[in-house]
């Protein structure tokens, strides 16, 4: 298969390519139809493979043909408006002599990758010097290596959490607290169907890579597997600080309840006197000018005598 002239016949596609030797890294950004017709015409790509590439949403996958294999992955991308971790699919066809990948563009770590090994004729030999395989290792290492920095920012939020939590009560600490969980559990979501691909990967011989999936592609199972049993850890945290913040939650409720019922029975002989004498009826004293004075010092004595009682029994 050649791939001389596509510099040339690509002028109106979404498509870039960095050639070394006889291996090509073709890029395509954004795919549509055009770009789709091109690939089917250049490479022969299967039909199903290619609806996929356009297709909305794709399950992580590796489909393996002949004289090349076909990915659909998932790598996680964290959205600042809604804080929450979003995935990004990448679509990659690997042949003996080429990489094709496919995506949105809104993954920066591949797109960088791609522009510095267009300027850097160093990173090319680097790169696409030992086959194909190893170029599509890299490229996949990069995006896992991206996944790291995501998740480091999820494990400071949930310790900086952790101290909000036992430190000060706010309702925004409840909703920090649900956003971050969702946000975990979308990571998860993106995470666990990768580990199934790079698990298939290395347990896969691919002749036309030459590559080592055990070393290779084992470590990018790794790399997952490490990042899954981390989302794990930080679920099960977020979970146990869900917990505790119910539980001082309600020592916080409870609290407020002794403290206004405390109140009430303090002033209960205040309002008990001030009902009585609040009728319209006849009662003792009613017309005697001291009475009012006797009364109002006997229901503060026996409020402060109330409030005593119920410090000392530390009931307020």
């Amino acid at each position: 298969m050649t791939l001389a002239g596509l510099s040339e016949q690509n002028v109106k596609l979404n498509i870039e390519v960095v050639t070394h030797g006889s291996i090509s890294w073709i890029n395509v950004q954004r795919p549509g139809l055009a770009e789709m017709q091109y690939l089917k015409e250049r490479f022969n790509f299967h039909q199903l493979s290619l609806d996929d590439c356009l297709s909305v949403v794709q399950m992580p996958k590796m489909d393996e043909f002949d004289d090349h294999i076909f990915l659909v992955l998932h790598f996680p991308r964290f959205n600042k408006e809604s804080r929450i971790t979003q995935a990004n699919e990448v679509d990659v066809f690997a042949g003996s002599n080429y990489i094709v990948t496919l995506h949105d563009g809104n993954l920066r770590p591949l797109t960088k990758l791609f522009q510095d090994c267009q300027l850097s004729k160093d990173l090319q030999a680097s790169m696409m010097g030992q086959g194909s395989g190893y170029l599509l290792y890299r490229i996949l290492d990069t995006l896992v290596d991206y996944c790291f920095p995501i998740l480091n920012k999820i494990i400071d939020n949930v310790n900086l959490l952790e101290e909000q939590v036992f430190e000060t009560w706010d309702q925004q600490i409840v909703r920090d607290m649900a956003l971050l969980r969702h946000d975990i559990l979308s990571y998860r979501r993106i995470v666990r169907p990768q580990i199934e691909v790079l698990e298939a990967m290395e347990a896969k011989r691919f002749p036309f890579l030459r590559l080592n999936p055990d070393i290779y592609f084992g470590d990018l199972a790794d790399h997952m597997r490490r990042i899954w049993s981390e989302l794990e850890d930080q679920k099960e945290m977020v979970e146990g600080l869900y917990d505790s913040q119910g539980s001082l939650a309600n020592l916080h409720t409870n609290d407020i309840t002794r403290i206004l019922t405390g109140l009430a029975i303090v002033a209960l002989p205040i309002l008990l006197i001030a009902s009585l004498y609040g009728m319209n009826v006849d009662l003792p004293l009613a017309d005697q000018g001291w009475a009012f004075w006797v009364l109002l010092y006997g229901t503060l004595v026996m409020s402060v005598g109330l409030l005593v009682f119920l410090r000392i029994r530390r009931w307020l």
